[in-house]
This record gives C-alpha cells, structure tokens and sequence, in this order.
C-alpha cells in the first residue's frame, strides 16, 4: 500500500494536475536514474504519510458503557488471537489487560489456554505465576510454579523464583523440599550453592541429609572405606537421642551393595532396637524387602514377628489397660519366643491392674492370669511357678466385693493333676470359707463325686443348702444322690424338707421331680397324696391334667372312672378361675379323654359345658389417661356360668312392660265406638306371658338371675357393641329387636 500511494504521490508533483487516466507517456524510455521499492518506502516512512491522530479519550459514565468498553476490547483481543494464535504477546496482553480490571479468574483462564497453545514458553509461565503472586493467590502460585519445575525442570529461573517464593512466605520445609527435587536433576555449581546458602542462614548444618550425601559422593568416587566412615561418623555423632531412619537406610543400602549382608542384617536390628516404632515403617519395610531377596524363611518370619512386636508395643504403651491387646501380644511371644521373654511379657501385662474394684473391670483382666498360669503348666511344665501364679492372682482379688470361682476350680483341679489331694481340698474350703457361691460348691461337689468320696459330697450339699436353701436344683440333684446310692427313705426325706421351705424359685420343678420319684418307686398312692398336697397349694390347670394322666396311666378296673372323676372335680374347682383360657384347656383335655375312652353320652355332656367363643370390643386408655380406641378381644361364655347368674332379659322384659302399661292407659283414654278387636290386634306378643318366656328360652342356655342380667346391662352399655359367633346370641338379638319393633 504504501508503494502505490508514494507512486501516486510522485507522479501528482512530477506532472501536472490532470489525471492519470488521462495521461499518455511519450517517452517509454528507462529514466537514468532507477528508484528502488525501499527508497520509495523510505520516503514514504520520512514524510510520515500513513501517521494517525490518536484516537480521541472516552470518559465511561454509567456500568452500561462499560460493560460495551470490556465486549469491544475483549472482541478485539480475542480476534488478534483468532489472526494469529501462536503469537503469545497477544495472549500476555489480553491476560494483563483482564488482570488490570482485576478478572483474575478470565486472567487465569487466558493463560491456561495460552500454555495449551505453548507450554514451553518461558515467559508466559513467569507472567502467569508473577500474576498470582500480586494477587496473593500463594496456592495457585505454588502450584504453576510446580506445573513449571515438573514441564521444564531444566529452566533454572524456575527453581530460583520458586525457593525464593517459599522462602519470603516463610516455608522453609517446602523450600528444602523444592530445593531437593532441584538437586536431583544435578544442576549447575551455582544451584548447589544456593541450596547451601538457604541451609546456613536457617543454620541447618547437622541434617542427616548432608552426611548420607557425603556418603553417597565417597562411594560414587569409589572411596568405599571413606564412605563407611562417613556413615559411622554419622551414627556416632547424631547418638541414640537423635537418631534418623533415613541414616540406617541408606547404610544399609550401602552395605548391601558391597554384598556384606550381616553387617546389613546387624544395622537394622541396631536400628530396630533404638528408633521409636511409630518413626521405623520404612525401615521395616526395607528390611523385609532384604530378607525376602538374601534371607532364609526364619529370617523373614523374624522380621514379620518384630514388626507385629513393635505394633504391639506401641499398643499397649499407649493403653496399658487395653488387655486384649496384651493377648494378641502373648499369642505372638508364645509362639516364638524364649519362656523369659515369655514371662516378662506376661509380668509387664498383669502388673496393669484395673483402677477400678468393680467385676466387670476384672473379667478380662484375670484371664492374664489364667493364661499365665496355664502357659507356666503346660508349655514350660514347671509346676512350682504355676503354683506361685495362682496363689499370686488369688491374693490380688478383693474377695470381700467379689471372686472369680473359675480360678479358684482351676487351681484345685492343677493340685489334684499334681496328685496334690490335700491342696485341692485345701484351696477349695478357703474358697468356700471365703466367697460362698453357687459355682465354687457345685464344683466342689463334681470333684467330690468324681473322687467317689459320698460322705463328702452330703456334707457340701448340706452346706449348699444351708447357704441357698431356696435352690431347688440343688434339693433334686442331693436327693438323685441318695437314689443313686440306694437310700429311698432318705431321698424321700430330702424331698420333704425341700416343698416344707417357705421360698423356692422353680418350685414347679421340684414338685414334679418329686411325683416322678415316686413314679419310679411305684409308690401309687403317695403319688396321689402328692397331687392332692400340690392341689390344695395351687389350681393351675396343668396339675389337673397331670394327675388325670397319672390315674389313667395306672392299671385297674376302675382307672378311666378314676380320671373322669378327676375332670370333674377340676371343672368345679375351677368354676370361679379368672383365667378362662385354662378352664377350656382343661375342658379340651376332657373332650380328648372321652372321645377316646368315652361313650356318646359322656362326650354329649362334655359337648354342653363347652363355651362359647364371644367377640368384644372395650375402650383402651393411654398411660397419660387420654382415650386411646377400641380394642377387639375374645371371650368365652360357659354354659355352667351362665346358668347361675341372673335372666339376662329380665331388664329387657321390665322396660317391655312399662311400655304395655303406657298403651293400655291410652287404650282406656279411647273412645268405647274403638272395637276390642283393634286393641286385640295392637296388643304386642310380649304381653303374653307364654310369648314372653318363649323369647327368653329361645337360647339354649339357661336363664340368669336378675342381678347379673343388670349387671351385664350396664357392662354392655360400657364396653359397646358386642358380636357373638353362636347362632343362639344372634336368636336372643332377633328376639329382642322384634319386641322393640311390635311396640
């Protein structure tokens, strides 16, 4: 462009003023003197002909307008962009320009798609990472300085701004870190020295680092022997209080490589024993890794053996109460260890007494022990020092608050397996004479029983019995001693006095082991006494039944009249029992007995005293007493029970005859031309005393008086409706709801 306007110039001063469509060249020949295209832009550049005026000042007055500014300057920017992408100038001002209006976020968003354009580009990572670091936006910064470092980790001014940033912001660790990953690419002299500059003005002039790369240098240069002196030195100098596992690691690295595996082997051990376990994972890992590649089977079960030995060192030093811990502990010593280490562990264990003298704290605590005791027994066979264990654990228990019988019986059963009878003996009166309890006397009594001495079994069941006389296991298992040993009068005896006691817990039990002890005596008619002392005690329907299976269990003529009699006296006993589901046990039991051993009319009767099965509803009130609904329920009505209580309709039969006299009062208030036949045809069937006892007996049940005919009046205007699933209470409702209506 500028060629042709300086052709245009030339030609418009050169010639006249007429156009050049107009004009006509004579002289076609070359001038003398040629003019180049770079004088004519040169003189087009000297005459400034293309120069702009700057564009005029825009003052922006309202967030309308500058919200038109920023699309204008963003659409040109963003076509720059578009005409050439590789241009990053571009992309740096866009990205300064949106940081100029404090759009970080578009800012940072520039730059990510500038570094997808280039992401070698020095000096777009320096002005992205300089942006965030303005905008103290320390994360992100960290962050693309590290994206740098990990892209072009040869780019030095990375490093340099990276540590510095760490630095200034105080981090030293970070710092050192940044400068560790630097080290490893093996930068130039003047990096390291930077590192040793950052690590003397924080005065760091002992770190562990520098001695294992002091190290490392020795044997890179082949100096072997100086390189083990490096790290000897390194060992002593640092001691026991400050030692490093990296140190041992990389000694032991050391030594792997010149193939001297003990002295690998002593170095972990020695490091093993002296850094705390919480600090040594690497340690153990690297050392399990050497055992798998130059050790032996036993070799490598050591390592896992003192690894789960350190876990449980750290375990129980950080609660020593934490006795499962302690067991998990014992298992592993056990199993590999001397029976020193053995006892120490087990000393260590049971020396953490619980703080507390409640049983629920102890219960986990004595089974150490109990472990003990029989670890001492069994594995180390030295029955002295089991003795001293649980003569030991037995002075430590507060026995005045409670005992532990499982170590008392222990102890016995140890002295008697040492053929120690006295001792067994002995351990179990003091045992007794301290703590009674159920357990110790009932193992005191199997061992007694197992040594065949009776006399002394019936001595500890009378102590048993006198200290818990209302135990009747113990009352039935003294007298199936006595059976055993064929003295029935005494069992019998022991029978007696046991139902005489005024309290029993299972006293059902008793009783029943009792009758069956006469049973199997054959001893008939004191089983019946027994029935009959057990019935004058208690009605409960099972004993009734009993002893009607009893009577019919016994051959004889009169065995099943015998039974029926049974039935029928338990039937009137329990007339009067609450519990209705029980009288239609019984009653069931009796149809059972009948239909087998029964003829038809003996089976009718019992059909007749079997209830009716009635559905109820009652009103249900919550704890607060607010009402809570209806509840449905089942009873039974008996036909005996219904036979003694009142007329049920005697209430219904007096409201029926008010209402006559009512109607006949108004019948004589008519005037005589009515006809008698009228009142003949009003007159209700209840009038009739015939048709009044036809509705009362159309049930078939009998009539109740009429007390209890009010009263279950008033129970049916309290509990509501009731259903009945008998075709005779749905006759009595027909009955009624047709009187009611004929009025």
């Amino acid at each position: 462009r500028f060629v042709w306007v300086s052709v245009f110039t030339l030609g418009c001063a050169v010639g006249s003023v007429t156009p050049v469509s107009t004009l006509k060249v004579k002289n076609k020949a070359p001038a003398e003197v040629q003019i180049t295209a770079e004088q004519l832009l040169r003189e087009a550049k000297e005459r400034e002909l293309e120069l702009l005026p700057p564009p005029p000042k825009q003052k922006i007055t309202d967030e309308e307008e500058l919200n038109d500014y920023k699309l204008k300057k963003r659409k040109g920017f963003e076509d720059n962009i578009r005409k050439n992408r590789t241009v990053i100038s571009n992309w740096i001002k866009y990205a300064q320009w949106e940081e100029s209006l404090k759009e970080i976020l578009r800012a940072r968003s520039i730059y990510e798609r500038a570094l997808d354009v280039d992401h070698r580009n020095i000096t777009l990572w320096l002005k992205y990472a300089e942006m965030e670091m303005k905008s103290r936006q320390v994360n992100h910064a960290r962050n693309i300085w590290d994206r740098a470092i990990t892209i072009l980790p040869r780019v030095n001014q990375f490093w340099y701004k990276y540590t510095y940033m760490e630095e200034m912001l105080g981090n030293v660790a970070g710092c050192r870190q940044a400068f560790e990953r630097w080290m490893e690419w093996e930068p130039d002299e003047q990096a390291w020295h930077s590192y040793i500059n950052f690590e003397l003005r924080y005065k760091e002039v002992d770190k562990v680092k520098n001695w294992i790369k002091y190290g490392r240098f020795e044997e890179k240069h082949g100096y072997i022997a100086h390189s083990r002196k490096v790290y000897e030195r390194a060992v002593e100098f640092f001691g026991e209080d400050y030692v490093d596992e990296n140190l041992f690691v990389a000694f032991a690295k050391f030594e792997e490589t010149q193939k001297e595996f003990e002295r690998v082997r002593v170095i972990y051990k020695y490091a093993l024993d002296r850094i705390p376990k919480h600090q040594a994972q690497e340690l153990f890992k690297f050392y399990t890794m050497f055992e798998k590649k130059f050790g032996d089977r036993r070799g490598i079960e050591d390592v896992i053996v003192n690894k789960r030995r350190f876990q449980y060192e750290e375990e129980v030093k950080a609660n020593p109460h934490n006795y499962d811990a302690w067991f998990d502990y014992l298992r592993l010593v056990e199993n590999d260890a001397d029976p020193d280490t053995v006892r120490e562990v087990y000393e260590r264990a049971i020396a953490n007494i619980p703080p507390i003298q409640e049983k629920r704290h102890w219960k986990r605590y004595i089974y150490l022990w109990i472990n003990y005791a029989l670890y001492e027994e069994l594995e180390v066979k030295d029955a002295e020092k089991t003795r001293q264990v649980y003569q030991a654990s037995l002075d430590l228990i507060p026995h005045k608050k409670f005992t532990f019988a499982k170590i008392w019986l222990l102890y016995a059963q140890f002295e008697i397996r040492q053929k120690n009878l006295q001792g067994s003996r002995r351990v179990m009166g003091t045992a007794i004479g301290k703590c009674p309890k159920n357990k110790l006397l009932k193992g005191y009594i199997e061992l007694e029983l197992q040594l065949r001495e009776f006399d002394r079994c019936r001595k500890l069941y009378e102590k048993y019995l006198e200290f818990s006389p209302e135990n009747c296991t113990t009352w039935i298992k003294f007298s199936e001693l006595e059976t055993i040993l064929g003295d029935v009068e005494r069992a019998r005896a022991i029978f007696e006095l046991a139902i005489g006691q005024p309290r029993l817990d299972m006293p059902e039990v008793l009783w029943k082991s009792y009758i069956d002890f006469e049973i199997e005596q054959e001893e008939f008619e004191n089983t019946r006494n027994l029935y009959k002392r057990l019935l004058q005690r208690t009605q409960h329907v099972k004993v009734w039944i009993s002893y009607a299976k009893y009577e019919l269990s016994i051959d004889g003529p009169d065995r099943l009249q015998k039974c029926r009699q049974i039935f029928e006296e338990a039937n009137k006993g329990m007339r009067n029992c609450e519990e209705k589901e029980e009288r239609l046990m019984l009653l069931e039991s009796w149809r059972d007995f009948e239909r087998e051993f029964g003829s038809e009319s003996s089976m009718e009767r019992v059909r007749k005293l079997m209830p009716d099965k009635v559905k109820k509803r009652r009103k249900l009130t919550a704890e607060d007493g607010s009402d809570a609904g209806w509840e449905e329920y089942y009873d039974y009505i008996f036909p005996e029970d219904a036979a003694n209580q009142p007329n049920l309709k005697l209430l219904a039969m007096a409201k029926m005859w008010k209402r006559q006299q009512m109607v006949e009062d108004e019948d004589d208030n008519k005037s005589p031309e009515e006809s008698p036949e009228v009142a003949e045809n009003d007159k209700s069937p209840q009038e009739s005393p015939e048709v009044a006892e036809e509705t009362q007996t159309t049930s078939d049940e009998p009539a109740a008086p009429p007390e209890a005919e009010r009263d279950a009046e008033m129970d049916r205007d309290d509990e509501g409706s009731s259903e009945s699933d008998s075709d005779d209470d749905e006759g009595k409702k027909e009955s009624k709801s047709g009187g009611e209506d004929k009025e």
